[in-house]
């Protein structure tokens, strides 16, 4: 076991391989331009077809097992309420809650007009039943509260209410100004007066003072805010915001599923005028548009990433080759096998997805390598001959001396990728299934096509140079001192081995995607909302009364802040409130239904007013004296045209009629039951056949890993039926780990038993792979020591590394057994090794520098793993050799 097998493996089964090659090899060049015909009509045919027929399925959820609980529990919920499938958020920022309302309650009327872009559009807070029936959904101490501020303000209102202009809002400031005269009209005192007017003032000076700057082209008029004039309460970020939850038609047969909807709701947000210039921020949110937003980055950043990457393997490959003829062979090679393996995606496949879409890059990285040890076995075949008359043995002596190794790389790389293939992990597994049959379209390419293009090779690009100063010192430190390396690399192993535990896994998808991109800073900002919680649980009960008791239960958990059903969207304590609601009426309806209103004033009588209210502004001491100043102040900046004063109409009385109209029609609510609860409201926690939905919400952040796995498995602990954003994100990981997992059992165990096949020597093999188990630990250790953690995207990198890293030393072993001799870092192979693995890791660390956070850890992992792959592969492959103490075959061959 300790010696080579003669002739390599076998000697029998070695010199029918060589005589098989031989004769392809002599075929190709007999027919080389045949076969470049040929195989230009093939990759233009191959093309047509793939780009006409292929399909792009860019749905996540598709990429995992259907039978997985979570994915059950999923689709399950998914079919009993389908307007939760695919949703996402219009988030409404306005200047005030009026305006904020307002744009909302326009917007969703004009996208419930499009059914063939959104199928649902749900806007509770502009739903009449809520309109009816506000008031029951304050807590009690706050509807108190605005109960005696609507009755302060009730002595005022009374005035305006019969003269909705300008005209009635001056006499009204006026009598405020002069608490006297207000006493006398309305029965207020003064102090009464000045509690209700003061915090009033700014507000419409504020707004008087946006109609000048408007007037003078320095911005836009801003509406007089009175829904917090008569509530009294500041009002918060939360008061300002709006949210439409809509269901958009998704198209999957486009990169952009949702892009027609997305598009939809900005244009209509620019045709409404809800735009920053009036005050008004449209954005939007969730799965849809967030899964937009990302394939987005992946695109705008792959343009400058494939250009860096070719640029990158082109100049390498320039290096290594030292001829234009070469790497062009090289790149037409590459180009064909790339047209061929999507043609195969095309057919077998069908469609592809986020995970498989990366078969491009991985066959780039790996069929580019096949293609530089065959270029440079050419070329160092090419220096055995005097002349171009010994081109077909150059041709032949390359293939013989490469395409054993070739085909051993191609096999292991493939049994790395169909490793993939028995795991839960579907989009892992369709991209095990085109890239390991896109190795062997890379092995007969590099065979067929790039034997083809050599043929034609002129003479100044077959030669180049192999020995050099500072390999042939690395080889003498190997050589001479392999057990020093073997200790060394034995203590970086055991160092490595212990920083593993300390790897842990991020299974949130949300920290891959771009904080920049709109839908990312949304949630971000909205995580402060109360009204927002990204990681609630969704439970699907038999029915409703199951449900509630379920209910309960989860709110006994330490995990569970509350547990929502339907009956939730019921009112508590409506006796105690309709009473107050009542008392409210008393004071109000003769204000919101007045008997009579006198005609609207002219310009002119309007004018008259403001200029009265103007002159009443001098002089007013106390507690109003602020207040008066900036006001009077604002109109000195004021033009009193025509326009101007219909400009002010629209902004200080223009939202005023809406609410007192909406408050009138919130005085009329009456007790409610679940029956009384609006249709979408009912259809959206009781299903059509009964079963009812429970929404858990969470007492942690569960943006921390820890904290969501501990609320996950409590919750399923109770409920093993749950569904949601954490039970899918957490199930989902966990479901990758064991795929990913299994899925390197699998390429260790079927590579070690390749090679233990091939190779027939049980210590060659441990040595090949003795080398990839250290570079995995390395690879491991480096994301703890540089804090990054394994992901969805980049967790492939592990399973990948044996199929991937095993090539370099295949090429090492077999290099060794064929000149019988353990010094090999002169010829070509090393050579080969070294800028196969660079132009690998171009290729993926350009990958780097994506603004996809998914696809930049790829990148990066990949570059670590491929990096101490070549390493520990050139240094530490040499050093077992050495070490091993068995004398080589035949004399050394001199190159």
């Amino acid at each position: 076991m300790g010696e080579f097998p003669d002739s390599a493996v076998n000697t029998t089964q070695t010199h029918a391989g060589h005589r098989l090659l031989a004769l392809w090899i002599g075929l190709v060049q007999r027919s080389a331009a045949a076969i470049l015909v040929l195989a230009v009509l093939a990759t233009i045919g191959a093309a047509y077809v793939t780009v006409t027929r292929i399909g792009i399925n860019t749905n996540t959820t598709d990429m995992l097992s259907e039978e997985l609980p979570f994915r059950r529990n999923e689709a399950a919920l998914g079919d009993a309420f389908p307007q939760f499938t695919d949703n996402f958020s219009i988030v409404i920022d306005a200047a005030s809650p009026d305006l904020a309302g307002d744009s909302a309650r326009l917007l969703a009327k004009e996208l419930r007009a499009r059914p063939e872009l959104f199928r649902d559009v749900f806007y509770p807070e502009g739903h009449p039943f809520f309109r009816a029936h506000g008031l029951l959904y304050l807590d009690l101490d706050e509807l108190h509260r605005l109960a005696d501020r609507l009755a302060e303000a009730q002595p005022m209102l009374s005035v305006l209410s019969g003269d909705l202009s300008l005209r009635g809002l001056a006499q009204v400031l006026r009598l405020a100004l002069d608490g006297g005269a207000l006493d006398d009209v309305v029965g207020i005192t003064e102090e009464e007066a000045v509690g209700a007017v003061a915090p009033a003032l700014d507000k419409i000076a504020a707004a008087v003072e946006s109609v000048a700057a408007e007037q003078a082209g320095g911005g836009t008029a801003r509406p007089l805010p009175w829904s917090a004039l008569l509530s009294g309460e500041t009002p918060g970020p939360e008061d300002k915001r709006r949210f439409i939850v809509v269901q958009p038609v998704l198209d999957f047969d486009s990169l952009e599923p949702a892009a027609k909807a997305i598009e939809e709701v900005r244009r209509l947000a620019g045709e409404l005028g809800l735009t920053g210039d009036n005050g008004v921020r449209v954005r939007m949110t969730g799965t849809a548009v967030m899964f937009q937003d990302e394939l987005r980055s992946v695109r705008d950043g792959m343009g400058v990433v494939g250009l860096i990457s070719v640029a990158l393997v082109i100049g390498l490959l320039a290096f290594g080759l030292r001829s234009i003829f070469m790497v062009a062979a090289t790149l037409v090679t590459l180009f064909t096998g790339l047209v061929w393996t999507a043609f195969f995606a095309t057919v077998v496949v069908g469609e592809l997805n986020l995970i498989s879409v990366a078969f491009a890059v991985l066959f780039i990285g790996l069929s580019v390598d096949f293609g530089i040890h065959f270029a440079l076995r050419f070329q160092e075949a090419e220096g055995h001959v005097a002349d171009a008359s010994g081109q077909g043995d150059a041709l032949r002596e390359a293939a013989q001396g490469v395409g054993g190794p070739l085909f051993l790389c191609a096999a292991a790389a493939a049994t790395g990728f169909f490793a993939f293939l028995p795991t839960s992990y579907n989009g892992l597994s369709e991209l095990g299934l085109i890239s390991g049959v896109g190795m062997f379209i890379a092995l007969f390419a590099n065979l067929t096509v790039l034997p083809a293009i050599l043929r034609f090779a002129p003479p100044h690009a077959r030669s180049a140079v192999f020995a050099h100063p500072g390999r042939e010192r690395v080889e003498r430190i190997v050589m001479h001192h392999p057990r020093v390396v073997i200790v060394g690399a034995l203590v970086m192993g055991v160092v490595a081995a212990g920083l593993t535990t300390r790897a842990w896994f991020d299974d949130d998808p949300f920290n891959l995607r771009d904080p920049e991109s709109e839908s990312v800073a949304t949630l971000l900002d909205l995580l402060g909302d109360s009204r927002v919680e990204p990681y609630s649980a969704e439970i699907l009960a038999g029915d409703l009364a199951t449900a509630e008791r379920l209910a309960l239960d989860l709110e006994r958990l330490p995990e569970v802040d509350s547990a929502l059903t339907l009956g939730d969207f019921v009112p508590q304590a409506q006796e105690d409130k309709l009473a107050v609601i009542d008392e409210m009426a008393f004071f109000l309806t003769p204000v919101l239904r007045p008997q009579a209103r006198v005609e609207p004033p002219s310009f002119d009588e309007q004018r008259a007013a403001i200029e009265a209210l103007r002159r009443g502004l001098d002089g007013v001491e106390g507690p109003l004296a602020v207040g008066a100043a900036r006001l009077a102040s604002a109109f000195d900046r004021l033009e009193l045209s025509d326009a101007a004063l219909a400009s002010l109409n629209r902004v200080l009385l223009g939202g005023l009629p809406a609410r007192l109209r909406a408050l009138d029609e919130a005085l009329e609510a009456e007790a409610i039951t679940p029956d009384d609860l609006p249709v979408q409201v009912r259809e959206r926690n009781l299903a059509a056949d009964g079963r009812a939905k429970i929404e858990v919400i969470p007492r942690e952040n569960l943006h921390d890993a820890d904290a969501r796995s501990r609320f996950v498995d409590a919750v399923l602990a109770v409920a093993p039926g749950a569904a949601g954003a954490p039970v899918t994100i957490t199930g989902a990981g966990r479901a990758v780990v064991q795929a990913l997992g299994e899925a390197a059992v699998y390429a260790v165990v079927l590579v070690t038993m390749l090679l233990l096949v091939v190779l027939r020597s049980v210590r060659d093999s441990l040595m090949i792979l003795a080398p990839l188990i250290l570079a995995a630990l390395l690879t491991v250790a480096a994301t703890v020591v540089l804090g990054i953690p394994f992901n969805f995207a980049n967790v492939i990198v592990l399973p990948l590394l044996f199929g991937l890293g095993v090539a370099g030393g295949i090429h090492i072993m077999l290099r060794a057994r064929e000149a019988g001799s353990f010094k090999v870092l002169t010829t070509s192979t090393p050579r080969a090794v070294v800028f196969s693995a660079l132009t690998t890791i171009g290729s993926f660390w350009a990958l780097a520098l994506s603004s996809h956070r998914g696809m930049a850890s790829m990148g990066v992992l990949l570059t670590i793993a491929i990096s101490f792959s070549m390493l520990c592969t050139l240094v530490v492959l040499p050093a077992l050799l050495q070490a091993s103490g068995v004398p080589p075959r035949v004399s050394p061959a001199p190159h």
